[in-house]
């Protein structure tokens, strides 16, 4: 890649539910629209209203450990987190080294119910290898595996993967209300663009916690 990384996917989302302690605890999330001027995070704008609470009915359960490692054999990544939210600008941040990936932590946590997102970064300048950079070589049925601070290990089966232009609306790699787990790992790929510092595609790859 060249001097500066971009790691843009605009979304275009009324709003996103993000369940924090399953059937407990949610954090509801307002994008208001997908013009992001940051040169650090996945383009999408979110609002400061965050709305948290528990509900009544619904016990509290005990969370899922925070991710520590991930390990992908297909494509030979083994590497740390590093936890990271909005950035000022309301982007979802990036991992400041390449070799990193990174964690939305006001989302799920891998192995919650929900879409836990993880990113990580394709291309780094002076070619220093970065964490996706062979991301796209997954294929349905691949394994990954997540190691939290506890020592348990998540495993996931990957699904699928699907390419998004630079303003696709892509609502569903946060979302998700089939009551499941799933771990959805986003870089970048395609042509670089010198002057807008980003590259012309976003690739996404869904991955199911594995039953058994």
């Amino acid at each position: 890649m060249r001097s500066n990384f971009l790691f843009t996917l605009p979304l275009l989302i009324a709003s996103i539910v993000v369940v924090t302690v399953a059937s407990a605890s949610f954090v509801q999330m307002l994008i208001q629209d997908s013009s992001v001027k940051s040169t650090t995070g996945i383009e999408k704008r979110i609002s400061s209203d965050l709305l948290e609470g528990t509900p009544a009915n619904f016990p509290v359960v005990a969370r899922i450990g925070r991710p520590s490692r991930l390990m992908i054999p297909k494509i030979n990544v083994d590497v740390g987190f590093e936890y990271v939210g909005l950035t000022g600008d309301g982007a979802m941040d990036v991992p400041k080294i390449p070799t990193d990936v990174a964690w939305f932590e006001l989302g799920p946590r891998p192995g919650e119910i929900g879409s836990a997102v993880v990113a990580g970064h394709f291309g780094w300048k002076n070619g220093i290898a970065a964490a996706f950079d062979n991301l796209y070589k997954l294929q349905r049925g691949d394994k990954l595996y997540v190691v939290d601070e506890t020592g348990t290990t998540t495993t996931f089966v990957v699904r699928g993967l699907r390419t998004y232009g630079e303003n696709k609306n892509a609502s569903d790699v946060f979302t998700s209300s089939d009551g499941e787990s799933h771990l959805n790992l986003i870089t970048c790929e395609g042509i670089w663009d010198q002057v807008g510092k980003s590259y012309s595609n976003r690739i996404v790859i869904f991955t199911d916690k594995a039953t058994r």
